[in-house]
């Protein structure tokens, strides 16, 4: 159950004694609160917001309040099966998209994404769907990848990897359209081993990266590699919120511990709420946002690590040396019967800076990245349609990068932007609009942040009692987190140890 904004279950104001705080209630808080729970323990929930979820959340449009739209995270990644186990534990129903293919769309171009690849890479640098994409000269040049000594590449980062071994026209309209568009950041950001694991192993095996890059897609599971939930992916974070202690608006402004003195154990958590102040004592505490993390390095120095100044007095800074990219999404209701083919998919990703249809001269493209929910999602096309009548969609377009200034989408912007990427005018069809705005909700896959939260976990670890986890140390995407959450409170008892 969420209680919105009250000191205690009785509104009293009261002290509560728990096994466990989790600070957070976002998707990693909400997981690691269900893991703790369903071993017996007694467990709450702070979050800072008035609602749970963090950038798993959903709404609805004003013409259409009954059916549910995902403003957030719209599937989530197979391996692993994690999140699938959830939705199973939780009594909801998984759903597998359309096989229609995504698109991507470059240097003035729309065009159906390679088939055989990972983030934009592709197995068969030859094959026809990628000459289709980068023409006969990227992918001959491609093709090098398969000939050229291994010494001949640039392990930096995914763009050095992939411009070393492929050339410039498959690194620039595919793998930046790709991994730049999933990931929200430039290539010469994204570290090799945090967005495509077990890729550089498989190089150094392989010699090639094209055949890395088959041995990883062999290795994958069959069939389509994300899936959602009917009714929304929000669905996980609305049943968990339901069914746990969550406090909403509860902003945590102090963490304590003791030396197990007595009954109550050792950590007491202090928030701010709407009516005053709260303190709840625990066994256990759970940090599931970086939001805190500062007041943990005022407390144990060693959490602030090489990125606190010097000096006496001198204040601890965040233990995360950079934020993630600030995120909008726009979300268009819009009558064109013409995209009841799905011309261009179930979606787009868009390298940067690339011109509208006609190349140059023409505004570029801002968004990163459109999905076509309605093509995608077969549960939602029948929502909408029963709701709405036949040609209507929903059409989602997603900005926004790391060291890029972002700001709102205009509709007429939105309408824009889905007219010349899916080749349908949108003029005038735009029924209703929803915009969401996320903050830094993306951690970013630099080597620099990688490196920092590994020092903050190896730090944490050694402070009793303490747990961290969420999307700010585990990585991007749902089934990175919910494993995460999941395996960092599987150990110890019931109450936490």
């Amino acid at each position: 159950m969420t209680v919105d904004g009250a000191a205690s279950p009785a509104g009293t104001g009261v002290d509560a004694v728990v096994d466990a705080v989790v600070v957070g209630g976002g998707i990693g808080g909400l997981v690691a609160a269900w893991e703790l729970s369903r071993r017996g323990a007694r467990v709450v929930v702070l979050e800072a917001s008035e609602r749970p979820g963090g950038p798993v959340r959903g709404g609805a449009f004003e013409l259409l309040p009954g059916v549910p739209i995902d403003l957030g995270a719209e599937s989530f990644a197979v391996r692993g099966g994690v999140v699938e186990r959830l939705a199973v534990e939780l009594g909801l129903r998984v759903e597998s998209p359309v096989a229609a293919g995504a698109w991507g769309f470059a240097a003035g171009k729309a065009f159906p994404l390679p088939a055989a690849g990972v983030l934009g890479i592709p197995s068969r640098p030859w094959a026809a769907d990628v000459r289709r994409a980068v023409g006969w000269p990227g992918a001959l040049r491609g093709s090098l990848d398969r000939v050229l000594p291994r010494r001949f590449a640039d392990l930096d980062d995914l763009g050095a990897l992939a411009r070393s071994r492929m050339g410039r026209r498959i690194t620039d309209r595919l793998v930046t359209a790709v991994a730049a568009g999933v990931h929200s950041a430039p290539l010469e950001r994204l570290d090799v081993d945090a967005v495509a694991p077990g890729l550089r192993r498989a190089f150094a095996e392989t010699g090639s990266l094209s055949r890395a890059v088959s041995r990883l897609r062999a290795a994958a599971p069959p069939g389509a590699a994300v899936r959602g939930v009917e009714g929304g992916v929000h669905a996980l974070v609305d049943t968990l919120a339901d069914r746990l202690d969550v406090r909403t608006g509860h902003r945590v402004t102090g963490i304590d511990a003791g030396r197990r003195a007595g009954p109550g154990g050792d950590w007491t958590i202090t928030a701010d709420t709407r009516d005053g102040s709260a303190t709840f004592h625990a066994d256990r505490l759970v940090v599931a946002t970086a939001g805190v993390a500062p007041l943990l390095a005022r407390r144990w120095s060693g959490l602030s690590g090489p990125a606190t100044p010097a000096g006496a007095g001198a204040e601890p800074q965040p233990p995360v040396p950079e934020r993630g990219a600030d995120i909008w999404l726009a979300t268009l209701l819009v009558a064109a019967p013409e995209l009841d083919s799905a011309p261009r998919g179930t979606g787009m990703l868009v390298a940067p800076g690339a011109a509208g249809p006609g190349g140059r001269g023409r505004r570029p493209v801002r968004a990163k990245a459109l999905t076509h929910s309605t093509a995608k999602w077969p549960w939602l096309a029948e929502r909408v349609r029963e709701a709405a009548g036949p040609g209507m969609h929903v059409v989602r377009l997603s900005y926004g990068r790391i060291g890029e200034p972002t700001r709102a989408p205009t509709p007429e912007e939105a309408a824009s932007d889905a007219s010349g990427l899916l080749g349908v005018d949108l003029t005038g069809r735009v029924r209703d609009v929803m915009t969401q705005h996320w903050d830094g909700a993306l951690p970013p896959p630099t080597p620099a942040y990688r490196e920092r939260v590994r020092e903050f976990l190896d730090a944490a670890a050694r402070v009793p009692g303490l747990t961290v986890t969420g999307g700010w140390v585990a990585g991007t995407g749902l089934a990175a987190i919910v494993a995460h959450a999941r395996a960092a409170v599987a150990t110890g008892a019931p109450g936490g140890r």
